[in-house]
């Protein structure tokens, strides 16, 4: 979903706590990442929800954290369901193509970037047979 689909762009808000601010920060600073508002899906433009990552424009949705400290990703199936066949994350119930991640300690956060890096790494344009070995060596399979 393009950024203009979601609601009304806005700059993304600062998140407590400084975990996610953290995280937040660590991936705007990736080139070609930009982050706004991710609002509440049923309260567009009312309620903020946490903050939505877009790489090189506002086409290519990178992934999304709620203020919850949940991340959801959009990743091509296969990526999806390497991800989810090692447990290093979790699916959600919005199809194919989603995985998510709860962000509650350091240890969840340095891995919620470990993800979004991947993710950007496919949208930037890194073959899935490399991302697919990564991930494979990251659940010791």
């Amino acid at each position: 979903m393009t950024l203009a689909e979601k609601g009304p762009i806005q700059t993304a808000p600062t998140l407590a706590p400084p975990i996610l601010e953290n995280l937040s920060l660590a991936v705007q600073s990736w080139p070609g990442v930009a982050a706004y508002v991710h609002w509440d899906l049923y309260r567009v433009g009312e309620k903020i929800d946490g903050v939505d990552f877009y790489v090189d424009g506002d086409e290519q949705e990178l992934g999304h954290l709620h203020l919850d400290g949940d991340l959801h990703l959009p990743a091509p199936p296969a990526l999806a369901k390497a991800l989810l066949q090692a447990r290093l994350a979790t699916p959600l119930p919005f199809g194919a193509g989603w995985v998510g991640w709860r962000v509650r300690t350091p240890a969840d956060a340095a891995h919620a970037e470990w993800l979004l890096q991947l993710n950007y790494d496919w949208l930037r344009g890194t073959p899935l047979a490399a991302l697919l070995a990564r991930i494979s060596a990251r659940s010791g399979r």
